[in-house]
């Protein structure tokens, strides 16, 4: 039995097992089960940033010309945009044919305090580290991404045997983190169930019912993308079937769907990357670390489900010119919220407030926030991964 299979059963079991104990078995499995997922992903945090440094040292000395550097970089972002605004269409069409909020009303007075986003100028600040360990200490990939490539372009110019210890030395520790990962993956069933269990039983039937609607729109919201848009880029322009592509990606599906987070998922979507889809180490290790801090498709699909919620609740009819007002904001915010942590209601408290909708909504959202997390950040990371294997088959040859 393989690993994905593992995975999966071990998903099925933590929401039979969590729905049978209900509210009721809460503060047990809190208590015993919760802190052992907890430490799963204590593991697999623990080998993020060895993995993305190394990896991207070792990339940059492998293209070793820094116009390819640029070329892939221009690439990356463009295709990383045009996907968001994409995803958010697709949001728009899925709730505006499941209404999702029809019949639910909202309590007077409910609000929830969302941290401000930054802006963009901000971000591209905060990118270059004023202490790279500080970076690394906290894991923000941005910071090491950029600090990666200037020791990567520092190695290029020193050239010669002093640059062959190094890049020898990088790769060697590149190897030793995928084979850490290796072994964390292996937990990985028993990983899953801790992490998925507290989650079900904490929203059970009673807590999901009222906002099914929403749930339901998530969800096939981001199967339509990953079905129609992430497997048709994979096949036409990145060489693998969506059979192929979809299965190279089971493992990093399920890890993200647990886990909700991209930056927890990047090194099990690099291995994938690189062993089941074939795209190369110089390739992967550039575009999936910037995917998981730019690229927010399944939180652009959630903006577009979750802005014609809140108008539904609050009974208002979205204009064409909000539409497009919430296509655009949310695209570049996709950009202005790298990063940050709690980017989803980040990004949609940006969107209401750009087209004028009540902020008391994210109340709603917020509720059920966990649940539909699961959805976006496996749309997020599967999108990473099919930006990636177009980005490796164009620059075969080159």
């Amino acid at each position: 039995m393989n690993l994905s299979v593992k995975i999966l059963i071990s998903l099925v079991l933590s929401v039979i097992v969590g729905l049978i104990a209900g509210a009721e078995g809460l503060p047990f499995i809190k208590w015993w089960i919760a802190p052992i997922g907890t430490m799963f992903i204590n593991l697999i945090k623990m080998v993020i940033v060895p993995v993305v440094f190394t990896s991207l040292v070792v990339g940059m000395t492998s293209l070793g010309d820094l116009k390819k550097l640029g070329r892939i970089g221009i690439k990356t972002i463009l295709i990383y945009l045009c996907t968001t605004a994409i995803a958010i269409l697709i949001g728009f069409a899925v709730a505006g044919v499941g209404h999702p909020g029809i019949g639910l009303e909202m309590a007077a007075g409910e609000a929830v305090k969302v941290k401000e986003a930054p802006s963009i100028m901000q971000v591209l600040v905060a990118m270059i580290p004023t202490n790279p360990v500080a970076s690394m200490a906290k894991a923000d990939i941005l910071p090491i991404i950029i600090f990666a490539l200037f020791v990567g372009v520092g190695i290029l110019q020193v050239g010669g045997k002093k640059a062959q210890i190094l890049i020898d030395w990088f790769d060697a520790a590149a190897e030793v983190s995928y084979k850490i990962i290796n072994i964390v993956m292996s937990l990985a069933p028993i990983g899953v169930f801790c992490l998925l269990l507290p989650v079900v039983a904490a929203n059970g039937p009673k807590v999901l019912l009222p906002l099914l609607s929403v749930i339901a729109c998530m969800a096939i919201g981001s199967a339509i993308h990953a079905v129609g848009i992430y497997s048709t880029m994979a096949q036409v322009w990145g060489g693998h079937s969506p059979v192929k592509f979809f299965k190279g990606m089971t493992e990093a599906m399920l890890i993200a769907f647990t886990t909700c987070s991209s930056a927890a998922t990047l090194p099990i979507n690099m291995k994938n990357c690189q062993e089941k889809l074939g795209c190369s180490r110089d390739v992967s290790s550039f575009v999936l670390p910037l995917g998981a801090t730019i690229n927010m498709d399944g939180t652009a699909i959630y903006m577009g489900i979750c802005s014609l919620f809140i108008a539904n609740v609050y009974g208002i009819d979205l204009t064409a010119g909000q539409m497009g007002m919430i296509v655009m904001t949310g695209t570049l915010a996709s950009i202005g919220t790298a990063g940050v942590p709690g980017a989803g209601l980040i990004m949609l408290s940006m969107v209401l407030l750009s087209v004028g909708l009540p902020m008391e909504g994210l109340a709603l959202v917020a509720g059920i926030d966990r649940i539909l997390d699961m959805f976006r950040t496996t749309v997020n990371i599967t999108g990473d991964a099919a930006v990636t294997c177009v980005i490796n088959e164009t620059e075969k040859g080159r």
